[in-house]
């Protein structure tokens, strides 16, 4: 009989085990990161994004089962995702677009459209669809933000769209019901995005963050895929809006 210490065992199984999750938007930063930790909980992972050469190498990265590339704010090439997607999928996560910042008085029309279709109605068009290949019990989880709450000159419409994306949140969950609707709100996230925003800015930003925020360290993708995550397995909450920010929106 050995005396060798065995490694403990860890009986757990894997919470998404069986299941598929879709997260539109998922060739890097958050998107990548929840397809990552989705794996790493059992589950298959269909990735889309617009660049088809990232979008393979995120794929490799993670082990996803299936990718699409396409532009998720083009309604007719996002209805045509979920014509051929398998279904039911068991969770989708919705990271395509991005905030659009400026003047409001200087946003021409096209400009206020874009800055409005990035979140609002990619999440409105996205909940259409989920409608018909989620399974009941299912979720879909949406990413929003905490940094406009604040008004200040230069936004653009970045504080209507946050203070409306919670409403639209809780109104799916009802019409999307049995299915689950979850919104996640983040602050600063250092992602791949936040560095193409800030420029050389980048680095100050974080050295403010990490002296100023309560948590002493930024946020990473990690932090919001493990939210994501949990909302996926948590079959109690729908309808809410979850803050990640490492207390941001506290000091400024």
């Amino acid at each position: 009989m050995s005396d060798e210490p065995t490694a403990p065992h860890d009986p757990r199984e894997p919470a998404l085990a069986g299941q598929t999750v879709v997260v539109i938007g998922g060739s890097a930063g958050i998107g990548l990161a929840t397809a990552a930790h989705a794996r790493a909980e059992g589950a298959a992972v269909i990735l889309t994004g617009r660049d088809p050469e990232r979008l393979r190498a995120a794929a490799e990265e993670v082990g996803a089962r299936d990718t699409s590339a396409f532009d998720a704010g083009d309604p007719a090439q996002l209805r045509r995702f979920f014509e051929h997607l398998p279904r039911p999928v068991d969770h989708v996560m919705v990271t395509a677009g991005h905030p659009t910042y400026g003047s409001l008085l200087e946003l021409d029309d096209q400009e206020a459209r874009e800055a409005i279709t990035g979140h609002m109605l990619l999440a409105l068009g996205v909940a259409r669809h989920a409608a018909g290949a989620v399974r009941p019990g299912g979720t879909l989880v949406l990413l929003g933000g905490t940094g406009a709450r604040r008004i200040r000159a230069g936004l653009g419409v970045a504080p209507a769209v946050t203070a409306a994306l919670p409403a639209l949140t809780a109104g799916l969950a009802l019409e999307l019901a049995p299915v689950r609707v979850n919104l996640i709100a983040a602050g600063f996230v250092d992602t791949p995005l936040s560095a193409r925003l800030l420029g050389e800015g980048l680095d100050a930003r974080r050295e403010e963050l990490r002296a100023r925020l309560p948590i002493g360290r930024v946020v990473v993708p990690a932090d919001v895929a493990a939210l994501a995550v949990h909302l996926m397995t948590n079959t109690a909450l729908t309808g809410a809006t979850y803050d990640i920010d490492g207390g941001q929106q506290f000091v400024g």
